[in-house]
């Protein structure tokens, strides 16, 4: 009998469910039925309206999933802060919401990155060879996201990490017409809660219950006031 792979977990940032962002990226990647023939929303889907802090991994072997709350809980000690300004831009060949403007090494936003990387990586159990040689393939890395990669399992974190929320899947090969239509409709569906003040005031813990199937809200810890 085929052992069941055990469930992944993420570290993520996402609006509070009040906030009208909240709302409008659910909508976005397809939380009814019209929303859900979106051709370009079908990868990030799956893995919800969010921006990665501790990417997704599986549980260490004598860990467990209590442990790893309450050390996520940990991190949320610490005051809330105010977002910066998010807009709607390409990030390689995806649309995503980023910051307006690079966000300062000394910024509250990427401290928090930075720490759930590092404080909770005791929790990660490391991928094996096949999945690890995989992700070393993936194209354009360069030798420190290679060293990044085989330390800490994704290449895009601390110096490499870029905020962003992926509303599209990679769309190197559409036209520019429609890569302009694409962006004007996400700036146009995004307008009206991209200019509600934003805070940072909760992380939140996604779960992947079994594989391929979608990241699901699970926990939200709030930071201190």
């Amino acid at each position: 009998m085929k052992a069941t792979m055990p469930a992944r977990y993420a570290v993520y940032w996402a609006p509070e469910e009040s906030h009208p962002l909240w709302s409008a990226g659910c909508d976005w990647l397809g939380s009814d039925l019209e929303a859900a023939a979106r051709a370009h929303t079908d990868q990030p889907r799956r893995y919800g309206f969010h921006a990665t802090l501790k990417p997704p991994c599986r549980l260490a072997e004598g860990t467990t999933e209590g442990e790893f709350l309450d050390a996520v809980h940990a991190l949320a000690r610490t005051p809330k802060f105010a977002m910066p300004p998010l807009v709607v831009g390409w990030l390689g060949g995806f649309l995503a919401l980023r910051p307006g403007e690079p966000v300062a090494l000394s910024h509250p936003l990427r401290r928090m990155a930075d720490c759930c990387v590092a404080e909770l990586d005791r929790y990660r159990r490391p991928v094996g060879p096949a999945e690890l040689a995989q992700r070393l393939e993936q194209q354009g890395l360069d030798a420190a996201q290679r060293e990044l990669t085989q330390r800490w399992g994704y290449p895009h974190v601390f110096d490499h990490w870029r905020f962003h929320m992926t509303l599209t899947r990679q769309l190197g090969s559409i036209d520019i017409h429609e890569r302009d239509r694409l962006a004007h409709e996400a700036a146009t569906h995004f307008s009206h809660a991209l200019a509600q003040p934003l805070e940072f005031a909760s992380l939140c813990v996604f779960v992947e219950p079994v594989p391929q199937a979608n990241f699901v809200l699970a926990h939200r810890f709030a930071l201190a006031r």
